[in-house]
C-alpha cells in the first residue's frame, strides 16, 4: 500500500491529498504537523501500525501492524462550522456507524464518541483543533478501528471492554474498503453539523441511553443518574434525581456503566 493506492481507493471523495506510512507514532501528529505545512481540506494521513497513537485524556491507542484502522483527516472548518468545534468527534462517530451499518453491523456511541459493537468497544475517535492566536485553523479528526482479533489489547490494559469489526462480521473485511466509506460518511454528515437531523440521530444511536451510569471525574468526582439524552451543544443530559438533569461537558470526564 502507497499514498497514490490510497488514493485511488478515496477516488470521487473530496480527499485532495494522502500521506500513508508503514509505520508511523501518531497520525494525529502527523496531520497537525503536515496543517502547519498547508495541509489542504480533506487531507489525510494514514499508517499500517502506530506506536503513539493516543486517545481522549492522553490514553494510549496501540494499532498493531495489519490488524486495525489508523488514519486522521484534515478539516478546514467554515465560518459556521467553528460554531460547532465540540461536535467534530460526535461527527466522525455517526460516520463510523454508518459504514458499519453498511456491513449489516449495528454500533452504537457511547458518549461521546467511542464506536461500539454488542457494548464492546471497536472505535476510538480524538478530534484535536489547531489554533493561531484566537482563530482556528483546523481540526485533526482521528480515528481507530479494530479491525482482526490481534488489534484488540489485552482485558487489562483498557478501561472498557473491546472488541473488533471481523468477529462481528464473521468474515474478513477491507479495512481500506470501510475507511473510504467513513470519510465519505464524514463529508456527508458533515453538511448537517450542527442541526436538529445531526443531534437527534446522534441521541437515537448513544448506548446506555435511558440506563444508569456513573460519571467519573479525574479529580476522583463521581456523579451517577440516567442518561437521558443530549443538548444542543453535545453534552450529556443526566438525571441524577427525579425531575433533576445535569448536562454533563465532555472534557476530561470518563463514562462507566452500573
Amino acid at each position: 500500500m502507497d499514498s497514490d493506492q490510497l488514493l485511488g481507493i478515496l477516488a470521487g471523495l473530496p480527499v485532495p491529498a494522502v500521506r500513508y506510512h508503514e509505520v508511523t507514532g501518531s497520525t494525529n501528529d502527523d496531520a497537525m504537523a503536515w496543517v502547519g505545512d498547508g495541509a489542504p481540506d480533506g487531507a489525510l494521513v494514514a499508517a499500517n501500525k502506530q506506536t503513539r497513537g493516543r486517545g481522549r485524556m492522553d490514553r494510549q491507542w496501540l494499532t498493531p501492524a495489519g490488524t486495525a484502522l489508523a488514519f486522521s483527516l484534515v478539516l478546514r472548518p467554515t465560518q459556521q462550522e467553528k460554531i460547532h468545534l465540540p461536535l467534530f468527534s460526535p461527527l466522525a462517530a455517526l460516520a463510523v456507524t454508518d459504514a458499519l451499518d453498511a456491513l449489516g453491523i449495528h454500533a452504537e456511541i457511547k458518549w461521546p464518541n467511542d464506536v461500539l459493537i454488542q457494548r464492546r468497544k471497536v472505535c476510538g475517535i480524538l478530534a484535536e483543533a489547531i489554533w493561531v492566536g484566537e482563530e482556528l485553523q483546523a481540526v485533526v479528526v482521528g480515528i481507530g478501528v479494530n479491525m482482526t482479533p490481534e488489534s484488540i489489547p489485552p482485558a487489562d490494559s483498557v478501561s472498557f471492554p473491546a472488541d473488533c469489526v471481523e468477529l462481528a462480521t464473521g468474515a474478513p473485511v477491507n479495512r481500506w474498503a470501510l475507511m473510504a466509506g467513513i470519510v465519505e460518511a464524514i463529508f456527508a454528515w458533515r453538511g448537517w453539523l450542527g442541526t436538529s437531523y445531526f443531534l437527534e440521530t446522534w441521541q437515537r444511536r448513544l448506548a446506555f441511553l435511558q440506563e444508569r451510569v456513573q460519571i467519573l471525574s479525574p479529580g476522583g468526582g463521581r456523579l451517577d443518574g440516567v442518561l437521558v439524552g443530549i443538548d444542543r451543544e453535545g453534552n450529556m443530559l443526566l438525571e441524577t434525581s427525579p425531575g433533576s438533569i445535569r448536562s454533563i461537558p465532555a472534557g476530561d470526564v470518563h463514562l462507566r456503566v452500573e
